[in-house]
């Protein structure tokens, strides 16, 4: 989760603010630069293992505390929509960057400029999932930290 947070944000402060800088000529830049790849193939690979990792995490802690329960459920709900808010919103605008007409410069700059403000929402819907995860693995650990003060007291009482 925090991998794909910064990778995002990085997009965001150095890759988005590049494109935007010199519309045309930096949108022709940009699709020089990413004729062999692009970032959406580290996204392609690493948003579906966040994703399986988060519902693994679920699965592995389901029969912890329901609070516990609830914030690595919400945080698997916002992976998943994470990647929904992805493909419908920046594949398309990514294809729109990469085939519109440089003449178009309206547009374009447009489009990236939606980009950027777009991708700083898609970093806050991250940064909330991976504090939720936080929060349910802290409760988690206050659970277990509860639990083996809990047996602590029990043995002492069993030495008296």
């Amino acid at each position: 989760m925090a991998g794909v947070l910064f990778v995002n944000i990085y997009n965001s402060i150095v890759d988005a603010v590049s494109w935007g800088s010199n519309v045309p000529a930096s949108i022709e830049v940009m699709r020089h630069y990413y004729y062999a790849t692009n970032p959406g193939k580290f996204f392609r690979y690493f948003s579906p293992a966040n994703q399986v990792l988060a519902l693994l995490v679920l699965i592995l802690f389901w029969k912890s505390s329901k609070k516990t329960r609830l914030f690595l459920a919400a945080a698997f709900l916002l992976s998943v929509l994470t990647d929904v808010f992805t493909m419908s919103y920046f594949y398309p605008a990514n294809n729109l960057l990469m085939t519109l007409p440089l003449e178009n410069v309206s547009k374009l700059s447009s489009v990236v400029h939606e980009w950027q403000l777009m991708n700083w929402l898609r970093s806050l819907i991250i940064a909330v999932e991976l504090s939720l995860f936080f929060l349910g693995m802290n409760s988690l650990f206050k659970q277990e930290t509860n639990y083996e003060a809990a047996k602590k007291t029990e043995l002492d009482f069993k030495n008296i």
